[in-house]
Formats: C-alpha cells, sequence, structure tokens
C-alpha cells in the first residue's frame, strides 16, 4: 500500500511560500509558509501535519491493541500530539513528540497502561519518527 502527497514551493526561505496536496484530496493546495512553521502565520507546516499523523495513527492502533489483547472496544479515543522541532546544529530537527491520550473504555487501569505503551511503539508513525517520545495516557 502506498499513499501520496506532493508539495509546490516557490521562492526564498523567508518569502516564498508553498502549496501541500494529498491524492485523497483532503489537502488541496494547503498553504505554507517561513510564518506558518516558525512563526504563527496562517496556514499549515509539516510538523502538524506529522502531529495529526501520528495522533490518528496512534489512536487506531491502540483501538486495535485494546481489541486484541483485551477484548475491549473503547468509546472513545482521544488523542493529541505535540511535535518539537528545535535547533541541531545548523538546522533543524524533530526532537520530541508528546501523546496526550484520554480513552474511554472498560478496562483495568494497568491493562490500559500496558497496551497503551505497545500502541506508542507499535504505531507506524511512531516507529518511523527519529524522536523522543512520550506519552500521558488516563482512561476517563
Amino acid at each position: 500500500m502506498k499513499r501520496k502527497a506532493s508539495a509546490v514551493w516557490q521562492g526564498s526561505l523567508k518569502q516564498g511560500k508553498g502549496r501541500i496536496s494529498s491524492d485523497s484530496g483532503v489537502l488541496d493546495n494547503a498553504q505554507y509558509a517561513f510564518g506558518t512553521r516558525f512563526e504563527d502565520g496562517k496556514g499549515t507546516n509539516p510538523e502538524e501535519l506529522i502531529a495529526a499523523a501520528h495522533a490518528g495513527c496512534f489512536s487506531m492502533a491502540l483501538s486495535m491493541m485494546l481489541g486484541e489483547i483485551a477484548d475491549v472496544t473503547p468509546e472513545q479515543i482521544d488523542t493529541q500530539a505535540a511535535v518539537s522541532l528545535e535547533k541541531d546544529g545548523d538546522g533543524f530537527k524533530i526532537a520530541k513528540v508528546h501523546l496526550t491520550v484520554k480513552v474511554q473504555a472498560d478496562i483495568d487501569g494497568e491493562k490500559f497502561q500496558e497496551i497503551a505503551n505497545k500502541a506508542k511503539a507499535g504505531c507506524p508513525v511512531s516507529r518511523v519518527l527519529n524522536a523522543d517520545i512520550s506519552m500521558d495516557a488516563e482512561l476517563v
């Protein structure tokens, strides 16, 4: 299975602008620029998209593992991912991701934490990131 997206950039780093699109059409020439990445400009940025991908991937992995390991179907999984872009030598890197997870499910708290940690380690987006991934997971 392959999924595709594309980006077009025009101009210099600080004055230029770009557009990001996905084959599904969910992203259709979404604007990004220096101001949307390093300031509070309107539009998206690669780190925001990685955070969204990680939150979605983790939520699905956790749902799957709750079902497979504990035979539990969660009522709701609410995941927020915070991606930290940090200076690294002459460039930047995604150094950290913090997942904040709130789950409505009928499961023992200790077993839930064990499964949440397995999902954090096994989620395909977690596995592709070369970053420190931390998590606060709670049953609500």
